[in-house]
């Protein structure tokens, strides 16, 4: 799930206090705004350069990974904006980092992103009850029964979301005729599409569904993944529990 900056707070206020080391004057901070809450707003944007995301909002922290222009399928990468913080005079944007492990967040400069687009959807996905919900506000507005990872490979918990939408090429494609690619990650195989990437998608096999016939992906029976794509919007986040 994306990892809260609980040390955030207390450095951000050391630095206010005592200065950086790389800087003459002490740090101005002019506090932390939460950006979304992953359920009734969430904002997101596509990247306008390929900056570096820190640990922390400052160009000295170590860097965790950059932003990406495209995905493994060739479409234009998002990402979440969680949080801002504004700290000696220069605006930063926390944003989840797609990839193995899950859950990791880095802090890029505000400039590195574009125009913020928001949506009031979220998709739930409960793996005991085999069930994906797509909520919009606080009302259902989809319901269906799944198909996730068998025990030995499970489809990961967490927060994420939908990072593109694709059609099959396939008349008869095992992963039916649409999928939406999420910003989740397999914990361990990376041999199968996208490195390993987490894809709700149609399926050849619906009598498997409900069930755990996945090696980790979110499968649905072809005519509501056909009702759910298009309801569905990229940047829509995804819990999974």
């Amino acid at each position: 799930m994306f990892r809260r900056s609980g040390a955030l707070v207390a450095l951000v206020a050391a630095l206010a206090a005592a200065g950086s080391a790389h800087a003459a004057a002490p740090v101005q901070v002019r506090g932390l705004t939460t950006l979304s809450n992953l359920t009734t707003l969430t904002r997101w944007a596509y990247p306008q350069w390929q900056a570096n995301a820190h640990e922390y909002p400052s160009g000295h922290a170590r860097v965790l990974g950059h932003l990406r222009f495209l995905t493994t399928e060739g479409q234009a990468a998002l990402y979440l904006e969680l949080r801002s913080a504004v700290i000696g005079g220069q605006s930063w944007i926390l944003v989840p980092l797609p990839g193995r492990p899950n859950g990791v967040q880095g802090w890029v400069p505000a400039n590195a992103l574009g125009e913020a687009h928001v949506t009031h959807e979220h998709l739930r996905v409960n793996r005991e009850a085999f069930r994906i919900t797509l909520y919009r506000g606080r009302t259902t507005i989809f319901s269906a029964p799944v198909g996730v990872g068998r025990p030995a490979l499970p489809t990961p918990s967490g927060h994420f979301y939908v990072m593109e939408k694709l059609v099959s090429s396939e008349p008869a494609d095992v992963y039916g005729p649409f999928a939406l690619g999420t910003s989740a990650y397999a914990p361990t195989l990376n041999e199968w599409p996208g490195g390993g990437i987490v894809g709700i998608h149609g399926t050849d096999e619906p009598q498997l569904i409900p069930g755990r016939p996945s090696h980790g992906c979110i499968r649905l029976r072809n005519g509501y993944i056909a009702r759910l794509w298009r309801l569905v919007e990229v940047g829509t986040p995804i819990e999974i529990v």
